[in-house]
Protein backbone atom coordinates (compact mmCIF):
# COMPACT_ATOMS: atom_id res chain seq x y z
CA UNK A 1 0.00 0.00 0.00
CA UNK A 2 2.81 2.42 0.78
CA UNK A 3 4.35 2.27 -2.29
CA UNK A 4 0.64 2.76 -4.03
CA UNK A 5 0.55 5.77 -2.44
CA UNK A 6 3.75 6.88 -3.15
CA UNK A 7 3.61 5.95 -6.94
CA UNK A 8 0.52 7.94 -6.85
CA UNK A 9 2.01 11.05 -5.27
CA UNK A 10 4.43 10.91 -7.75
CA UNK A 11 2.21 11.42 -10.57
CA UNK A 12 0.55 14.07 -8.94
CA UNK A 13 3.43 15.70 -8.59
CA UNK A 14 4.27 15.41 -12.03
CA UNK A 15 0.86 16.93 -13.66
CA UNK A 16 0.97 20.47 -15.19
CA UNK A 17 0.54 22.94 -12.59
CA UNK A 18 -2.27 25.00 -13.81
CA UNK A 19 -2.03 29.02 -13.09
CA UNK A 20 -4.65 30.28 -10.77
CA UNK A 21 -6.27 33.73 -12.02
CA UNK A 22 -5.69 35.40 -9.26
CA UNK A 23 -2.44 34.91 -8.83
CA UNK A 24 -1.78 36.23 -12.52
CA UNK A 25 -3.51 39.10 -11.62
CA UNK A 26 -1.81 39.83 -8.68
CA UNK A 27 1.77 39.47 -10.43
CA UNK A 28 0.80 41.94 -12.97
CA UNK A 29 0.04 44.44 -10.73
CA UNK A 30 3.33 43.42 -8.35
CA UNK A 31 5.10 44.18 -12.23
CA UNK A 32 3.45 47.36 -13.07
CA UNK A 33 4.19 48.52 -9.07
CA UNK A 34 7.66 48.16 -10.04
CA UNK A 35 7.53 49.42 -12.83
CA UNK A 36 6.23 52.84 -12.12
CA UNK A 37 8.47 52.39 -9.03
CA UNK A 38 11.49 51.96 -10.98
CA UNK A 39 10.23 55.10 -13.61
CA UNK A 40 10.10 57.29 -10.62
CA UNK A 41 13.62 56.57 -8.86
CA UNK A 42 14.94 57.29 -12.78
CA UNK A 43 13.13 60.62 -12.65
CA UNK A 44 14.19 61.09 -9.18
CA UNK A 45 17.59 60.70 -10.52
CA UNK A 46 16.83 63.55 -13.65
CA UNK A 47 15.36 65.92 -10.85
CA UNK A 48 19.08 65.85 -9.19
CA UNK A 49 20.62 66.27 -12.95
CA UNK A 50 18.64 69.01 -13.48
CA UNK A 51 19.09 70.53 -10.57
CA UNK A 52 22.62 70.71 -10.71
CA UNK A 53 22.19 72.12 -14.80
CA UNK A 54 20.49 75.14 -13.18
CA UNK A 55 23.16 75.48 -10.49
CA UNK A 56 25.88 75.34 -12.55
CA UNK A 57 24.99 75.35 -16.43
CA UNK A 58 28.04 73.82 -18.54
CA UNK A 59 27.81 71.21 -21.70
CA UNK A 60 29.11 68.63 -19.06
CA UNK A 61 26.03 69.49 -16.66
CA UNK A 62 23.30 69.50 -19.19
CA UNK A 63 24.60 66.22 -21.24
CA UNK A 64 24.13 64.70 -17.97
CA UNK A 65 20.44 65.82 -17.64
CA UNK A 66 20.05 64.33 -21.38
CA UNK A 67 21.56 61.03 -20.09
CA UNK A 68 19.66 61.00 -17.20
CA UNK A 69 15.86 62.07 -19.21
CA UNK A 70 17.58 58.99 -21.75
CA UNK A 71 17.66 56.59 -18.55
CA UNK A 72 14.37 57.57 -17.26
CA UNK A 73 12.22 56.29 -20.77
CA UNK A 74 13.78 52.70 -20.42
CA UNK A 75 11.37 51.67 -17.29
CA UNK A 76 8.32 54.33 -18.41
CA UNK A 77 7.79 53.01 -21.85
CA UNK A 78 7.44 49.26 -20.63
CA UNK A 79 4.68 50.92 -18.67
CA UNK A 80 2.44 51.52 -21.42
CA UNK A 81 1.14 48.05 -21.86
CA UNK A 82 -0.93 48.84 -18.87
CA UNK A 83 -2.73 51.61 -20.81
CA UNK A 84 -5.97 50.95 -22.56
CA UNK A 85 -7.10 48.08 -20.33
CA UNK A 86 -6.78 50.40 -16.99
CA UNK A 87 -8.72 53.56 -16.67
CA UNK A 88 -6.79 54.93 -13.85
CA UNK A 89 -3.44 54.77 -15.91
CA UNK A 90 -5.36 56.24 -18.84
CA UNK A 91 -6.53 59.11 -16.80
CA UNK A 92 -3.24 60.08 -16.02
CA UNK A 93 -1.29 59.03 -18.70
CA UNK A 94 -1.71 61.92 -21.13
CA UNK A 95 -0.06 64.28 -18.19
CA UNK A 96 3.13 62.39 -18.17
CA UNK A 97 4.07 61.01 -21.79
CA UNK A 98 1.67 63.34 -24.35
CA UNK A 99 2.46 64.09 -27.70
CA UNK A 100 3.07 65.42 -30.04
CA UNK A 101 3.86 69.02 -28.96
CA UNK A 102 3.53 72.22 -30.09
CA UNK A 103 6.48 73.37 -28.78
CA UNK A 104 6.55 77.25 -29.41
CA UNK A 105 3.66 77.23 -26.15
CA UNK A 106 6.37 76.43 -24.03
CA UNK A 107 9.78 78.23 -25.62
CA UNK A 108 11.54 80.34 -28.22
CA UNK A 109 11.10 78.16 -31.55
CA UNK A 110 12.78 79.00 -34.83
CA UNK A 111 11.22 81.20 -37.40
CA UNK A 112 10.69 78.44 -39.70
CA UNK A 113 8.24 76.97 -37.20
CA UNK A 114 5.43 79.78 -37.72
CA UNK A 115 2.66 81.28 -35.29
CA UNK A 116 -0.48 80.61 -34.30
CA UNK A 117 -2.32 77.98 -36.36
CA UNK A 118 -6.50 77.72 -36.69
CA UNK A 119 -6.12 74.53 -35.03
CA UNK A 120 -4.06 76.06 -32.00
CA UNK A 121 -4.26 79.44 -31.35
CA UNK A 122 -1.53 79.04 -28.76
CA UNK A 123 0.91 77.01 -30.86
CA UNK A 124 3.82 79.99 -30.43
CA UNK A 125 2.41 81.38 -26.92
CA UNK A 126 6.31 81.13 -25.61
CA UNK A 127 5.49 81.18 -21.93
CA UNK A 128 8.88 81.11 -20.97
CA UNK A 129 9.20 85.08 -22.79
CA UNK A 130 5.66 86.05 -21.66
CA UNK A 131 5.06 86.38 -17.54
CA UNK A 132 1.28 87.91 -18.44
CA UNK A 133 -0.85 86.72 -21.44
CA UNK A 134 -4.57 86.04 -22.16
CA UNK A 135 -5.92 82.46 -22.45
CA UNK A 136 -9.12 81.75 -23.88
CA UNK A 137 -9.89 84.88 -22.35
CA UNK A 138 -8.68 85.12 -18.86
CA UNK A 139 -5.51 87.09 -18.25
CA UNK A 140 -2.85 84.20 -16.55
CA UNK A 141 -0.36 85.94 -14.13
CA UNK A 142 2.12 83.35 -15.17
CA UNK A 143 5.48 85.40 -13.22
CA UNK A 144 5.90 82.56 -11.22
CA UNK A 145 6.39 79.35 -13.09
CA UNK A 146 4.65 76.49 -10.79
CA UNK A 147 4.30 72.72 -11.00
CA UNK A 148 0.01 74.26 -10.64
CA UNK A 149 0.56 76.53 -13.75
CA UNK A 150 1.74 73.86 -16.03
CA UNK A 151 -0.87 70.98 -15.15
CA UNK A 152 -3.96 73.46 -13.85
CA UNK A 153 -3.46 76.30 -16.76
CA UNK A 154 -0.97 75.69 -19.54
CA UNK A 155 -1.47 72.27 -20.27
CA UNK A 156 -3.88 70.99 -22.86
CA UNK A 157 -5.08 74.61 -22.79
CA UNK A 158 -8.13 75.42 -24.70
CA UNK A 159 -8.83 71.03 -25.10
CA UNK A 160 -6.35 71.52 -27.77
CA UNK A 161 -4.31 68.35 -27.30
CA UNK A 162 -0.90 69.43 -28.73
CA UNK A 163 -1.13 71.88 -26.09
CA UNK A 164 1.18 69.48 -23.68
CA UNK A 165 2.96 72.10 -20.98
CA UNK A 166 4.08 68.57 -18.83
CA UNK A 167 5.77 65.31 -18.44
CA UNK A 168 8.72 63.85 -20.47
CA UNK A 169 8.45 65.69 -24.05
CA UNK A 170 7.93 68.75 -22.36
CA UNK A 171 11.15 68.39 -20.46
CA UNK A 172 12.67 66.92 -23.50
CA UNK A 173 11.99 69.87 -25.47
CA UNK A 174 13.99 72.11 -22.35
CA UNK A 175 16.56 69.84 -22.33
CA UNK A 176 17.47 69.47 -26.22
CA UNK A 177 15.63 72.15 -28.21
CA UNK A 178 13.96 71.58 -31.74
CA UNK A 179 15.05 69.25 -33.77
CA UNK A 180 15.79 70.84 -36.69
CA UNK A 181 17.31 68.49 -39.19
CA UNK A 182 14.68 67.45 -40.97
CA UNK A 183 15.10 64.02 -42.34
CA UNK A 184 18.72 64.71 -41.32
CA UNK A 185 20.82 62.85 -38.80
CA UNK A 186 20.98 64.59 -35.36
CA UNK A 187 18.74 65.62 -32.43
CA UNK A 188 17.95 69.19 -30.78
CA UNK A 189 21.06 71.45 -30.17
CA UNK A 190 19.95 73.40 -27.17
CA UNK A 191 22.70 75.38 -26.11
CA UNK A 192 23.59 74.67 -22.36
CA UNK A 193 23.87 78.82 -22.15
CA UNK A 194 20.41 79.02 -22.43
CA UNK A 195 20.02 78.14 -18.59
CA UNK A 196 23.36 80.38 -18.36
CA UNK A 197 22.69 83.96 -15.87
CA UNK A 198 23.86 87.49 -16.80
CA UNK A 199 25.04 88.30 -19.66
CA UNK A 200 26.29 84.55 -20.77
CA UNK A 201 22.69 84.11 -21.28
CA UNK A 202 21.02 82.63 -24.87
CA UNK A 203 17.52 82.46 -25.94
CA UNK A 204 16.81 85.08 -23.30
CA UNK A 205 14.96 84.72 -20.16
CA UNK A 206 17.22 81.76 -18.93
CA UNK A 207 16.06 82.20 -15.34
CA UNK A 208 12.21 81.67 -16.77
CA UNK A 209 13.22 78.95 -18.77
CA UNK A 210 15.08 76.73 -15.44
CA UNK A 211 12.54 77.66 -13.95
CA UNK A 212 10.08 76.03 -15.98
CA UNK A 213 12.38 73.09 -16.48
CA UNK A 214 12.68 72.81 -12.18
CA UNK A 215 8.58 72.81 -12.18
CA UNK A 216 8.36 70.13 -15.04
CA UNK A 217 10.54 67.70 -13.58
CA UNK A 218 9.06 68.38 -10.11
CA UNK A 219 6.19 67.86 -11.50
CA UNK A 220 6.86 64.41 -13.00
CA UNK A 221 8.24 63.07 -10.03
CA UNK A 222 5.27 63.77 -8.15
CA UNK A 223 2.96 62.17 -10.62
CA UNK A 224 5.41 59.31 -10.53
CA UNK A 225 4.83 58.98 -7.08
CA UNK A 226 0.56 59.31 -7.36
CA UNK A 227 0.79 56.44 -10.01
CA UNK A 228 3.31 53.97 -8.04
CA UNK A 229 1.06 54.21 -4.52
CA UNK A 230 -2.01 52.99 -6.98
CA UNK A 231 -0.62 49.71 -7.45
CA UNK A 232 0.79 48.99 -4.02
CA UNK A 233 -1.17 46.68 -2.47
CA UNK A 234 -4.72 47.53 -1.68
CA UNK A 235 -4.02 50.45 -4.30
CA UNK A 236 -7.10 51.39 -6.61
CA UNK A 237 -5.48 50.31 -9.41
CA UNK A 238 -5.93 47.06 -8.55
CA UNK A 239 -9.46 47.32 -8.12
CA UNK A 240 -11.30 45.37 -10.53
CA UNK A 241 -8.62 43.77 -12.79
CA UNK A 242 -8.99 41.02 -15.00
CA UNK A 243 -7.85 38.78 -17.83
CA UNK A 244 -9.36 41.05 -20.35
CA UNK A 245 -7.26 43.84 -19.00
CA UNK A 246 -4.11 42.48 -19.93
CA UNK A 247 -4.69 41.68 -22.84
CA UNK A 248 -7.02 44.77 -23.54
CA UNK A 249 -3.44 46.49 -22.99
CA UNK A 250 -1.36 44.19 -24.39
CA UNK A 251 -3.90 44.54 -28.04
CA UNK A 252 -4.23 48.28 -28.29
CA UNK A 253 -0.66 49.06 -27.68
CA UNK A 254 0.70 46.68 -29.96
CA UNK A 255 -1.85 47.36 -32.83
CA UNK A 256 -3.35 50.97 -32.75
CA UNK A 257 -0.85 52.95 -30.66
CA UNK A 258 2.71 51.56 -31.49
CA UNK A 259 1.85 50.03 -35.11
CA UNK A 260 -0.35 52.57 -36.09
CA UNK A 261 -0.63 55.61 -34.42
CA UNK A 262 3.63 55.62 -33.66
CA UNK A 263 4.84 54.21 -36.62
CA UNK A 264 3.13 53.62 -39.41
CA UNK A 265 1.54 56.88 -40.02
CA UNK A 266 4.82 58.33 -39.83
CA UNK A 267 5.78 56.28 -42.21
CA UNK A 268 2.82 57.21 -44.37
CA UNK A 269 3.21 61.08 -43.85
CA UNK A 270 7.39 60.97 -44.25
CA UNK A 271 7.49 63.21 -41.24
CA UNK A 272 9.98 63.38 -39.10
CA UNK A 273 7.92 65.26 -36.64
CA UNK A 274 6.28 61.80 -36.15
CA UNK A 275 8.49 60.71 -34.00
CA UNK A 276 7.79 59.87 -30.34
CA UNK A 277 11.02 61.30 -29.05
CA UNK A 278 11.59 63.49 -31.73
CA UNK A 279 13.56 65.96 -29.82
CA UNK A 280 16.19 63.62 -28.35
CA UNK A 281 16.49 61.08 -31.40
CA UNK A 282 15.53 58.67 -29.09
CA UNK A 283 11.86 57.24 -30.67
CA UNK A 284 13.69 53.79 -31.77
CA UNK A 285 14.30 53.01 -27.80
CA UNK A 286 10.41 54.20 -26.89
CA UNK A 287 9.33 51.80 -29.52
CA UNK A 288 11.86 48.82 -28.62
CA UNK A 289 10.64 49.58 -24.57
CA UNK A 290 6.89 49.42 -25.80
CA UNK A 291 7.22 46.49 -27.10
CA UNK A 292 9.42 44.78 -24.50
CA UNK A 293 6.71 45.94 -22.05
CA UNK A 294 3.78 44.40 -23.68
CA UNK A 295 6.03 40.77 -23.96
CA UNK A 296 7.10 40.70 -20.37
CA UNK A 297 3.43 41.22 -19.10
CA UNK A 298 2.79 38.04 -21.43
CA UNK A 299 5.54 36.03 -19.75
CA UNK A 300 4.59 37.97 -15.90
CA UNK A 301 8.38 38.70 -15.85
CA UNK A 302 10.39 42.12 -15.98
CA UNK A 303 13.93 42.58 -15.23
CA UNK A 304 14.17 46.10 -12.48
CA UNK A 305 16.91 48.57 -12.92
CA UNK A 306 18.80 47.60 -10.86
CA UNK A 307 18.90 43.99 -12.85
CA UNK A 308 16.61 42.57 -10.29
CA UNK A 309 14.57 40.02 -12.11
CA UNK A 310 10.10 39.78 -10.86
CA UNK A 311 8.49 36.93 -12.17
CA UNK A 312 5.34 34.86 -11.39
CA UNK A 313 2.45 33.16 -12.50
CA UNK A 314 1.42 34.74 -15.98
CA UNK A 315 -1.59 34.94 -18.91
CA UNK A 316 1.41 32.73 -20.64
CA UNK A 317 1.15 29.96 -17.96
CA UNK A 318 -2.99 30.21 -18.22
CA UNK A 319 -3.15 30.33 -22.01
CA UNK A 320 -1.25 27.41 -22.46
CA UNK A 321 -2.97 24.90 -19.98
CA UNK A 322 -6.14 25.89 -22.16
CA UNK A 323 -3.89 25.75 -25.95
CA UNK A 324 -0.77 25.00 -25.49
CA UNK A 325 -0.77 25.51 -29.56
CA UNK A 326 -2.00 29.16 -29.21
CA UNK A 327 0.55 30.03 -26.43
CA UNK A 328 3.46 28.90 -28.45
CA UNK A 329 2.22 31.04 -31.30
CA UNK A 330 1.76 34.16 -29.29
CA UNK A 331 4.84 33.80 -27.73
CA UNK A 332 6.96 33.36 -31.04
CA UNK A 333 5.33 36.32 -32.49
CA UNK A 334 5.90 38.32 -29.40
CA UNK A 335 9.96 37.19 -30.33
CA UNK A 336 9.70 38.15 -33.36
CA UNK A 337 8.51 41.48 -32.81
CA UNK A 338 10.89 42.09 -30.11
CA UNK A 339 13.77 41.12 -33.33
CA UNK A 340 12.28 43.66 -35.59
CA UNK A 341 12.26 46.22 -32.92
CA UNK A 342 16.02 45.42 -32.00
CA UNK A 343 16.74 45.67 -35.59
CA UNK A 344 15.24 48.66 -35.60
CA UNK A 345 17.17 50.27 -32.54
CA UNK A 346 20.52 48.55 -33.77
CA UNK A 347 20.24 50.17 -37.10
CA UNK A 348 19.62 53.95 -35.25
CA UNK A 349 22.16 53.30 -32.63
CA UNK A 350 24.51 52.59 -35.75
CA UNK A 351 24.11 55.80 -37.19
CA UNK A 352 20.74 55.66 -39.18
CA UNK A 353 18.21 57.88 -37.12
CA UNK A 354 14.61 57.48 -37.67
CA UNK A 355 14.26 60.96 -38.99
CA UNK A 356 16.16 59.33 -42.39
CA UNK A 357 14.21 56.19 -42.19
CA UNK A 358 10.84 58.27 -42.33
CA UNK A 359 12.48 59.88 -45.50
CA UNK A 360 10.36 59.49 -48.55
CA UNK A 361 11.77 56.77 -51.08
CA UNK A 362 14.29 55.72 -48.54
CA UNK A 363 13.35 51.67 -49.24
CA UNK A 364 15.82 51.04 -46.68
CA UNK A 365 14.28 52.34 -43.62
CA UNK A 366 10.86 51.97 -44.44
CA UNK A 367 11.63 48.40 -44.32
CA UNK A 368 12.93 48.22 -40.98
CA UNK A 369 9.93 49.97 -39.69
CA UNK A 370 7.26 48.29 -41.56
CA UNK A 371 8.57 44.96 -40.37
CA UNK A 372 8.19 46.11 -37.10
CA UNK A 373 4.62 47.24 -37.84
CA UNK A 374 3.85 44.19 -39.20
CA UNK A 375 5.38 42.00 -36.71
CA UNK A 376 3.48 43.98 -33.99
CA UNK A 377 -0.24 43.53 -36.19
CA UNK A 378 0.23 39.74 -36.70
CA UNK A 379 1.21 39.37 -32.19
CA UNK A 380 -2.38 41.07 -32.38
CA UNK A 381 -4.21 38.37 -33.66
CA UNK A 382 -2.33 36.28 -31.69
CA UNK A 383 -3.55 38.38 -28.26
CA UNK A 384 -7.02 37.86 -29.66
CA UNK A 385 -6.62 34.27 -30.57
CA UNK A 386 -5.72 34.20 -26.81
CA UNK A 387 -8.59 35.80 -25.46
CA UNK A 388 -10.61 32.78 -27.60
CA UNK A 389 -8.66 30.05 -25.86
CA UNK A 390 -9.31 30.91 -22.30
CA UNK A 391 -12.75 31.22 -23.31
CA UNK A 392 -13.38 35.35 -22.73
CA UNK A 393 -15.35 37.89 -24.35
CA UNK A 394 -13.70 40.02 -27.19
CA UNK A 395 -11.54 42.53 -25.91
CA UNK A 396 -11.86 45.99 -27.78
CA UNK A 397 -8.75 46.94 -29.19
CA UNK A 398 -7.78 50.58 -29.94
CA UNK A 399 -7.40 51.24 -33.71
CA UNK A 400 -6.13 53.94 -36.23
CA UNK A 401 -6.85 55.01 -39.33
CA UNK A 402 -3.52 54.25 -40.82
CA UNK A 403 -4.03 50.76 -40.42
CA UNK A 404 -7.42 50.52 -40.69
CA UNK A 405 -8.52 53.35 -43.17
CA UNK A 406 -5.39 54.92 -44.74
CA UNK A 407 -7.42 56.89 -47.24
CA UNK A 408 -8.06 58.75 -44.14
CA UNK A 409 -5.40 59.97 -42.99
CA UNK A 410 -4.61 62.38 -45.69
CA UNK A 411 -8.47 63.73 -45.62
Amino acid sequence: MKTTLSALALCAFSLPVMADTSAVLDNYAAIAQAKYADSLSTAQALKSAVDALIAAPSDATLNAAKTAWLAARVPYQQTEAYRFGNPIVDDWEGKVNAWPLDEGLIDYVDATYGGATDENEYAALNVIANPTFTLSGTAIDATEITPELLSDTLHEADEVESNVATGYHAIEFLLWGQDLNGHGAGAGNRPATDYATGAACTGGNCERRADYLRAATDLLVSDLEWMTAQWAPKGAARDGLSLQTILTGMGSLSYGEQAGERMKLGVMLNDPEEEHDCFSDNTHNSHFYDGLGVQNVYLGKYTRVDGTVISGASLADLVAAKDAGVDTALQADLAATMGELGALKAAAEGGFAYDQMLERGNAKGEALIMNAVNALVKQTKSIERATVALGLDAIAIEGSDSLDNPDAVFH
